[in-house]
């Protein structure tokens, strides 16, 4: 089966419907949100009226400040509406989010995702197929599904859950409870390797499940440009951004795969000082090649399928940077073409 490819949806909502259909003809086989300034649901119902054919994702929706209740009510109308192409994608958000700015509990994160995942799961099972609403976890409690609140039956079936991971526990999670993984752009080979892809397997394994049915959606960074002037300044915009994820003490894990772990103390430092140029000012370029596939448009596909080519099942391009639609066009026609190609 060849890999879906999924394209980033930034619209604010009153462009929501021109970007949906701008992307679906660039080729793209599936759009994802995210969460950051505007809200992550909103667009992809515009979506879903303006480009029928595109695959709908979050990824993600910041999960621990919305009850699964609400979540699963948004999910639910979203994949009706969708025809079926939706697929909510959840993650935790870093602690000093979870807990300053959305004002919520956050410990122990990989047990309280599990926990919300499986209460998602016990709500689609009861609207979906009569089960008794009888969800009773460490942290999640649903007891009660009278007709009047119940949907019913989705006839496009339960839409898929996604976790967004990044350590070995929540990353095991989701193998163990949720229907696929997203891995976060910030990866590396020896990252996805050595680290990702064994904890998916052992989560898979404790719940006796199959890789088969597990969707494995990877984030992958593209530094590319049709001249001189477009590669320098994409360089500079994922090199700043390199910056802030390295800040990050929660992202470590991949940075460690690869020897750089010595920089993050210093980037954290540089961080709360708000000095965000001298960040990306100690992102070099052996930082750049591990975390990024970077080149001529014309040798970008071959590169992402080189390096994701024998796990991804969806592969989503992340490129914060302005670049011509022609390219990127090219380069998906490329990367389905190469596929049918094997």
């Amino acid at each position: 089966m060849s890999i879906k490819i999924d394209g980033p949806f930034y619209a604010h909502l009153s462009g929501s419907a021109e970007e949906a259909r701008r992307l679906a003809q660039l080729g793209y086989d599936g759009v994802y949100t995210l969460e950051g300034s505007t809200d992550p649901f909103l667009p992809l119902v515009l979506a879903a009226e303006h480009a029928p054919g595109l695959d709908l994702a979050t990824g993600i929706a910041v999960a621990f400040p919305r009850n699964p209740l609400h979540l699963a009510y948004q999910a639910w109308d979203l994949q009706k509406f969708s025809q079926g192409r939706f697929m909510l994608g959840i993650g935790s958000q870093v602690k000093a989010h979870i807990e300053k700015r959305f004002g919520v509990e956050f410990n122990p994160p990989a047990a309280r995702m599990r926990d919300y995942i499986l209460a998602l799961k016990a709500i689609f099972a009861c609207w979906q197929n009569g089960e008794p609403l009888a969800y009773e976890g460490r942290f999640y409690r649903h007891t009660l599904m009278t007709p009047m609140f119940n949907p019913g039956p989705n006839a496009f079936g339960v839409p898929p859950v996604l976790l967004g991971a990044l350590g070995p526990r929540m990353t095991e999670v989701a193998g163990e409870v949720a229907d696929g993984l997203i891995v976060h752009p910030f990866n590396n080979p020896l990252f996805l390797r050595n680290q990702a892809l064994p904890a998916v397997q052992r989560g898979l394994a404790l719940a006796g499940r199959r890789r088969a049915d597990f969707t494995l959606q990877i984030n992958a960074i593209v530094i590319t440009g049709e001249d001189d002037k477009q590669f320098a300044a994409a360089r500079n915009a994922v090199r700043g951004l390199l910056g802030f994820y390295a800040s990050t003490p929660a992202y470590l894990p991949p940075m460690a795969a690869m020897g750089f772990e010595g920089l993050q103390p210093e980037l954290n430092r540089l961080s709360k000082a708000g000095d965000w140029e001298a960040m990306g000012g100690r992102i070099d370029d052996d930082f750049i090649a591990a975390f990024t596939v970077s080149g001529h448009p014309g040798d970008i596909a071959a590169a992402l399928l080189a390096r994701y080519g024998d796990c991804a099942d969806r592969l989503a391009i992340y490129a914060p940077y302005a670049a011509p639609d022609g390219m990127w066009r090219d380069i998906i026609a490329d990367l389905k073409r190469l596929q049918h190609a094997q």
